[in-house]
């Protein structure tokens, strides 16, 4: 499979579990964070939830795992799992400051600790996902490579 079309499949896979593991961090914070709701913000049309879920489903499907294909071969590491974890991280950090809307107190630290337990998988399955589509996989040592230390 091409990288592109690839990237495509781990973003659709990876941004069915981010919004799976956003949707119960919803659900325990009785609808307090409105994901939807802080990207439509952040596009400046706030209170359109419509247009947030598009943005959210659009970014996370195709912007953001075009831009891993992009990058991916000049990342360090050869684990592209690690390497999405990486580019998650990064997407993370940017939802983390810009996506908290009036948020305070202490959900604050269950926001940031869910979110970025979220944005992982999102990074790992994205990776995973792109590896196994492209029929690429880390290098691994080869167990005659492997040296012992015998003590």
């Amino acid at each position: 499979m091409n990288r592109p079309l690839a990237a495509v499949g781990g973003g659709l896979v990876g941004t069915v579990a981010l919004s799976l593991l956003l949707l119960l961090f919803e659900v325990e914070t009785r609808s307090r964070i409105r994901m939807f709701d802080a990207v439509a913000r952040f596009v400046g049309v706030p209170g359109n939830t419509s247009v947030g879920f598009v943005l959210f489903v659009v970014a996370g499907v195709v912007a953001w795992p075009l831009l891993f294909a992009a990058v991916q071969p000049s990342l360090p590491g050869d684990d592209p799992a690690l390497q999405g974890m990486g580019l998650a991280i990064l997407l993370w950090v940017a939802f983390v400051l810009l996506g908290r809307g009036d948020l305070s107190g202490p959900i604050i630290l269950a926001f940031a600790g869910l979110t970025l337990m979220a944005h992982l998988a999102y990074g790992f399955i994205l990776g995973t996902a792109y590896a196994r589509f492209t029929g690429t996989t880390p290098t691994a040592d080869s167990p005659s490579e492997r040296t012992e230390t015998r003590w």
